[in-house]
């Protein structure tokens, strides 16, 4: 059996220079603008007040930092609510039938986490109506 002996076989993009500086500036970027802080405390906010909605329409709220989960009753199918959130302007994935996932940007402001959160309202609100709940 044929077998590659050390410097015989090179990596295209192994250690690549351009890949690796372009690495550090993320890197650097993350660090000087204190994203993972503004991560930590969007995702409390936004977890705080999902938590703060109606029960009988959202179970359980998870996450951390910015990627979060909500588990919504059997009968609110995660992939029409999503539909309808994003008929209100929001964006969201849908993950196994009943859970909805939020994953904002790592520079999201809290005015924004604020906005969205009134679409997940108003969006909840609407379901319950079309429901006659």
């Amino acid at each position: 059996m044929l077998s590659i002996q050390p410097g015989q076989h090179g990596s295209t993009f192994g250690g690549n220079p351009l890949a690796c500086k372009v690495a550090t500036a993320a890197l650097q970027v993350l660090e000087e603008e204190h994203l993972a802080d503004n991560a930590t405390r969007m995702g409390d906010l936004l977890r705080k007040e999902l938590r703060g909605l109606p029960e009988d329409i959202i179970l359980q709220v998870r996450g951390k930092g910015l990627l979060n989960a909500v588990v919504v009753a059997p009968e609110y199918n995660a992939w029409d609510v999503c539909l309808k959130l994003k008929e209100n302007g929001l964006l969201a994935k849908p993950t196994h039938g009943d859970i909805i996932r939020l994953s904002p940007p790592l520079i999201i402001t809290e005015s924004q986490i604020l906005q969205a959160l009134d679409i997940i309202k108003k969006t909840f609100i609407q379901l319950k109506n079309q429901r006659g709940i």
